[in-house]
């Protein structure tokens, strides 16, 4: 029977394709010991005979906050040694002179310079000798190789990693990475896949003896073998949050909401989404703790705001609430786990939104006493700590929405998350929201995508020739049947492998461009069908489109997606009846509060959608 799994920084959940659900406390010093748990909690066999075990994990992303990566090495150029340390000019903070980019994962010492250099049309200026490297300091755990131009033709930088392989390290270079345009991005993107693969390969590694195939989410929306994750683990930072998105756009599909922003909150972060016509937005880059990872990865944004979020009155007399987190140790007071600190679960079991009866996973009943202790002790009020995180959460959903043009009172509010359902009404309230859907297993929602993601590849290629618009048709599908043979094989049944395509665009003369959609399953593309979704495309985004000027594509995109294990229409659904607010759910995985002028009512896919009482605000 499939499985699906997301370890999260206080829950690991599971869940079967019967619609078995199983939550247990995450273990942070070996988070796969946590999901062995579940599967015994659940009366599944941890000895490998389960068929598929689909997984989401935060273990890439712990370790780039945390800075608990290896010793990594970088060779580049000679003379390019600084690109991680110069970066670009854009400040952290504009008009504050004290403000620090973050610190490179290399230490200086460690990045050396190769002989060897390769024009942009490919043709060599002096040649890669890279057997004149000087030897590698012992502590190097990791090496990364980002030479110019490799996202063109890779040929210097296989030659180092031959050298260096054969001296014996681990190598990761950029064209296997980020073979894309942009020094800077691509040479970081490289040095965190060298930086996170020793701490990721040894964590899937313990994940293979508990099934048959363990397959793991990756950024952007589908799941790969672990074996080949656990090598290039820089598409896992956004693992388990892009699993919730892929559930809850189907969610809000099922219940008549195409447009909608996922809204997910967790013990220790807050992540949002928008979603367009069923479908969650792409990005090509994304930025993590200050840092750029550019992979393709679906648009989620993240705040430090959860359950666990702490709340504290600073020096200045302000209430605020997070990004620190008591987390699953000891986690917040009322877990009855040693937490002192007041947290918004100890905010929301005092206000009564949480039953004082209610259970979380396997910690039993929750404290009363404790919490009101806590928020007592550190001299906040419940009331005000639900505000303060209501409003960090509100800009969140702004920035997704309003920042790009996007009205939120024309969309829905899929929530979910342990937290998620807990807050969602305030928050639709506060942004005139049309309705607040809370899916069917809404507390373990990104386990549900887990389970019911198909495998996925995303393949992305420079382009050489910017206005060389003819033969991009020609570079798509050479670019997509990679990317079926290596997720279908060579002659995959029809229908099992969709293939979507799309460019990166830009009007000559800007620094910025954006990713289209050209093309489905063997559609056409043509130069003229290019342009005008381009025009669309850039007008919806920046309000704007500019007719005479020259369109330039910078880069070429193939996502090849097979058939999921479990479809999430066949997944069994609970009866929900009409509740009206103010009323508390006790759900089994989660708590959703639905406050006074506000109805619940069932809706397609065992969703509860609430609405306001007599329309509108």
């Amino acid at each position: 029977m499939p499985i699906g799994t997301d370890t999260g920084g206080t829950f690991t959940d599971l869940v079967t394709a019967d619609g078995a659900v199983v939550k247990v406390s995450s273990d942070r010093q070996d988070p796969a010991e946590a999901v062995r748990r579940a599967l015994l909690a659940a009366a599944m066999a941890d000895d490998g005979s389960l068929d598929l075990l689909a997984h989401g994990t935060t273990v890439a992303t712990n370790a780039l906050l945390e800075r608990r990566g290896a010793a990594v090495a970088l060779v580049t150029n000679a003379g390019c040694e600084d690109v991680v340390e110069i970066a670009r000019q854009d400040r952290p903070s504009l008009y504050d002179a004290f403000a620090d980019r973050p610190r490179p994962l290399v230490d200086r010492r460690w990045r050396h310079g190769v002989a060897g250099r390769l024009d942009a049309e490919g043709g060599e200026l002096e040649p890669c000798r890279p057997e004149l490297l000087d030897p590698l300091a012992p502590a190097v755990q990791a090496v990364a190789v980002c030479l110019l131009h490799s996202d063109l033709d890779d040929r210097h930088e296989r030659q180092v990693a031959a050298e260096l392989q054969r001296r014996g390290h681990d190598v990761t270079i950029s064209s296997a990475v980020s073979p894309e345009f942009r020094e800077y991005e691509r040479t970081v993107t490289t040095v965190i896949n060298a930086y996170l693969r020793p701490v990721c390969r040894g964590y899937l590694r313990r994940l293979e003896p508990l099934a048959r195939q363990i397959r793991v989410m990756t950024s952007a929306g589908g799941l790969l073998g672990a074996a080949e994750e656990a090598e290039l683990p820089v598409r896992l930072l956004l693992s388990g949050p892009a699993g919730g998105v892929r559930a809850a756009a189907a969610a809000a599909v099922a219940a008549g909401y195409p447009d909608a922003v996922t809204f997910d909150m967790g013990g220790t972060s807050t992540d949002v989404c928008l979603i367009l016509n069923g479908a969650a937005e792409p990005a090509a880059w994304r930025e993590v703790d200050g840092l750029p990872v550019r992979v393709p990865s679906l648009d989620v944004h993240t705040i430090g705001a959860g359950g666990g979020s702490i709340a504290a009155v600073d020096t200045g007399g302000a209430l605020q609430v997070g990004p620190r987190s008591a987390g699953a140790q000891p986690g917040p007071a009322c877990y009855g786990r040693g937490g002192t600190d007041a947290t918004v679960t100890d905010a929301n079991l005092v206000l009564g939104r949480i039953p004082a009866t209610a259970t979380f996973g396997d910690l039993g009943r929750l404290d009363v006493q404790a919490a009101r202790a806590a928020l007592q002790r550190g001299g906040v009020d419940a009331a005000d700590v639900v505000a303060v995180v209501n409003a960090n959460m509100e800009q969140a959903i702004r920035q997704v929405t309003v920042e790009r043009g996007v009205d939120p009172a024309g969309l829905a509010l899929v929530a979910f998350g342990g937290a998620g359902p807990l807050h969602a009404a305030d928050l639709a309230d506060a942004l005139g929201m049309a309705a607040v859907v809370i899916p069917a297993r809404a507390g373990v929602l990104s386990a549900v995508g887990m389970l019911c993601a198909p495998q996925q590849r995303d393949l992305v290629r420079s382009w050489p020739e910017p206005g060389e618009h003819d033969a991009v048709a020609g570079g798509l599908d050479e670019l997509a049947r990679r990317a079926v043979e290596l997720i279908g094989g060579e002659a995959p049944e029809p229908g099992e492998v969709t293939v979507e395509l799309a460019v990166d665009a830009r009007y000559r003369g800007q620094s910025h461009e954006l990713t289209v959609p050209v093309g489905l399953d063997g559609e056409v593309v043509t130069p003229a069908v290019m342009r005008r979704r381009f025009d669309e495309r850039h007008r919806a985004f920046n309000g704007f489109e500019r007719p005479d000027a020259t369109m330039e594509v910078v880069a070429l995109r193939a996502r090849a997606v097979g058939r999921p294990a479990v479809r999430f229409e066949d997944l069994p659904v609970p009866a929900r009846p009409t509740v009206v607010g103010p009323a508390v759910l006790d759900d089994p995985d989660c708590t959703v509060w639905i406050p006074d002028g506000w109805v619940g009512e069932p809706a397609g896919g065992g969703a509860l959608v609430l609405r306001r009482t007599g329309g509108g605000r």
